[in-house]
């Protein structure tokens, strides 16, 4: 009786083993992404050219994994590829679909590290240009509407999110209801990003994240040169200009129009990067420090797609969200002083 028990025993062990070893070997002889996908339906899924994805992506998140028996490890590959894949859709259920085999957890898991491994390289892809080459850089803004000395166009947008629940939920709701992190950004002439802040909840101003980010010391401790080009919702200073409100001259007016039209920049941007990157428009149900890791991420491989011109052909949508608060005329007066000054020597 024993001995038949044990002949059970170990053949329902045989039968867990060749299950166990087909689940391994499903997830290893999983299509490679490369030889499935032509070079265009590749690009639609992820986002880049093959030779960017293996030539300058990959090396950015590839480390030596460590030999442990939990399981089969998601090679850093196929998690760079189901990270984009998330990147451009926003779900992790269409991901799941797409690379069969990998649960929901551990999609969300290997999204987390490979962005966090991404975000890593922020200060080699988000950066203002060397001041050598800033010169180089006003002169190409300067040739959208001849508006002299410019060297950024800064601006906030709203990434929406799920409720972070507890205290701290109402922070994140914005002025518009709902749930938001709140992210500045700073475009240079090609709708490259020099500059990025994303940590603030949806119900801060941009005035509020301008004045205490580290953009501001640099330009007002005069690190960088030129000027800063924004909205009616910043504060007109020496280095960062705003729109006239009440314009009561053809020289005003004439600025105006040169300040909208580069400023635009700043707004084309947004909406090139939420294109690319649906994840951001359609919202994120991550934690609130891997969502802001996300942005940051996203930021990093627009500007590298735009250095190996890895451009998507799609429509733009501009994103202009003009805030509530205005600075009136006359409360800042160096700001205004130097305005008039550009008004009076390039636009009267």
């Amino acid at each position: 009786m024993e001995r038949d028990l044990d002949l059970l025993y170990n053949a329902h062990r045989d039968i867990l083993d060749i299950d166990f070893h087909i689940h391994r070997r499903y997830i290893r002889d999983m299509e490679n992404p490369f030889e499935f996908y032509s070079e265009i339906q590749f690009k639609k899924r992820f986002r880049f050219r093959k030779e960017v994805v293996r030539d300058i992506l990959l090396p950015m998140v590839h480390v030596r994994e460590p030999m442990t028996n939990r399981g089969l490890p998601v090679p850093t590959l196929i998690g760079l590829l189901l990270t984009l894949r998330f990147y451009a859709s926003g779900s992790f259920q269409i991901v799941c679909g797409d690379l069969k085999g990998l649960s929901q957890s551990t999609v969300s898991r290997v999204v987390t590290r490979i962005t966090r491994r991404l975000a890593a390289h922020s200060r080699t892809y988000i950066t203002f240009p060397l001041n050598e080459d800033i010169p180089e850089m006003q002169r190409q803004f300067s040739t959208i509407a001849n508006f002299p000395n410019v060297t950024g166009c800064v601006d906030c947008t709203h990434i929406t999110i799920k409720s972070p629940g507890g205290d701290v939920a109402e922070l994140f709701r914005n002025r518009k209801r709902y749930f938001s992190i709140n992210v500045q950004a700073t475009s240079g002439p090609n709708l490259q990003i020099l500059d990025i802040v994303s940590r603030y909840p949806g119900s801060y101003h941009d005035s509020y994240i301008f004045q205490r980010s580290s953009l501001k010391g640099k330009f007002q401790r005069r690190e960088l040169p030129g000027y800063l080009l924004g909205d009616a919702g910043y504060p007109c200073l020496p280095y960062l200009l705003t729109p006239f409100r009440q314009v009561r001259t053809p020289g005003e007016r004439r600025y105006n129009q040169a300040h909208i039209q580069t400023r635009n920049t700043v707004e084309r941007l947004f909406g090139v990067l939420k294109r690319r990157f649906p994840c951001l428009s359609r919202g994120l149900a991550t934690k609130i420090s891997t969502s802001c890791y996300i942005i940051v991420a996203c930021a990093i491989l627009h500007n590298i797609s735009i250095t190996y011109r890895d451009i998507i052909d799609e429509p733009l949508q501009i994103d202009d969200d003009v805030p509530e608060i205005i600075f009136r005329e006359g409360n800042l007066g160096l700001g205004n002083v130097m305005r008039n000054h550009i008004v009076h020597n390039y636009f009267d």
